[in-house]
């Protein structure tokens, strides 16, 4: 199958050639990016080999129609909106890891983006409907046969994975839920923002987008969808100082008090048993972003307060790669009638 990577030299679209290059079920037959047009792939990266050694051409989607059938747009929050329908009438399927589509409402898109609101003027209510939100560990059915699809953002996969089983079965409360989430600075993207320099965001640690971060409304639409009722969850992202990497806790409320961490250390584990990068690790046994650096894996640990029957759970990714492109392949995998995980099978070199 041939692939379009548009947005080719931000950190989604790096990620997305390092992952595609050498995967036997596709060619790499169109690389995009509007500033570094007319540039050779290896002009840009000569440390990451690109057999085919792509010029980056300027985006079009007449371009992208003559040489793909499937495109991953890499690309800044408003221009995939741009882009999309051009490419679905001509026959394109999208794989979107923008926010665009995520929303089943283009009103709610335009309330949490305001900024790229104003900028992009959208009427595309139509592909927000129409598009399916790309969590390939819950979503697969619909996955599978969609011609749109919307990848989740870093947070909301790594909140959404471990609440799931516990708001799909009312195991845990609806209200209370609290989500602290820290992320590597690669999670603010390749343009350069005063913020991520080192010397503003190395040696510390910062709280930012407390009650408003975009993702809060994501992560509670998806939550609302799983457990049938509307839920309002407090999310709060920190910045720490380095590259790449996520961590999440969750705090949530047992609805049975009686419950132990092994008892939901296997509710985990039985959703998730034909998910191998889905790893649940034992009780007492806490992850580190470090495990699943440079992988396409989650790992989840669980602990249960049996003093006043509140339940913890923790999660792990990268996120560039579960947290984006390597979310994205599983969705093009999918898509492609190939088994979810393939060519995701990378090591982590520890330490």
């Amino acid at each position: 199958m041939n692939v379009a990577i548009v947005g080719a030299t931000g950190y989604g679209g790096i990620q997305a050639v390092n992952l595609l290059k050498d995967n036997r079920n596709y060619k790499i037959s169109y690389l995009g990016g509007n500033k570094s047009s007319g540039t050779k792939w290896s002009d840009n990266f000569p440390f990451i080999n690109l057999e085919s050694d792509n010029v980056i051409e300027k985006i079009s989607t007449d371009r992208i129609a003559d040489k793909a059938n499937v495109a991953l747009l890499c690309l800044p929050n408003g221009i995939s909106s741009t882009l999309t329908r051009g490419l679905l009438e001509k026959g394109v399927k999208v794989i979107d890891l923008s926010a665009d589509y995520r929303y089943k409402s283009l009103n709610q898109w335009k309330s949490v983006y305001s900024n790229e609101a104003k900028k992009y003027k959208r009427d595309d209510d139509d592909l927000c409907k129409e598009a399916v939100y790309g969590l390939p560990e819950v979503n697969f059915k619909d996955i599978s046969k969609a011609n749109l699809i919307a990848c989740p953002g870093c947070y909301p996969t790594s909140a959404l994975i471990p609440l799931i089983p516990f708001l799909s079965q009312g195991i845990i409360d609806n209200e209370g839920i609290v989500i602290d989430s820290k992320s590597g600075t690669s999670g603010g993207g390749r343009e350069p923002h005063q913020k991520l320099l080192f010397s503003e965001c190395g040696d510390g640690l910062s709280a930012y987008g407390l009650i408003n971060h975009r993702h809060t409304s994501e992560i509670e639409q998806i939550a609302n969808f799983i457990s049938g009722n509307d839920i309002e969850l407090l999310f709060t992202p920190h910045l720490i100082p380095m590259t790449r990497g996520m961590h999440s806790t969750i705090y949530g409320r047992l609805r049975d008090p009686g419950l132990t961490s092994s008892d939901c250390r296997i509710i985990l584990e039985n959703y998730y048993r034909n998910y191998s990068n889905i790893r649940v690790l034992p009780v007492d046994i806490y992850p580190s972003t470090k495990w699943v650096k440079n992988t396409n894996e989650i790992h989840l640990s669980v602990k249960v307060d049996t003093r006043n029957g509140r339940i913890i759970i923790l999660s792990v990714i990268d996120n560039l790669i579960k947290g984006q492109t390597g979310q994205a392949i599983q969705n093009l995998n999918l898509i492609s009638g190939l088994p979810i995980n393939d060519g995701l099978e990378m090591i982590n070199h520890y330490p």
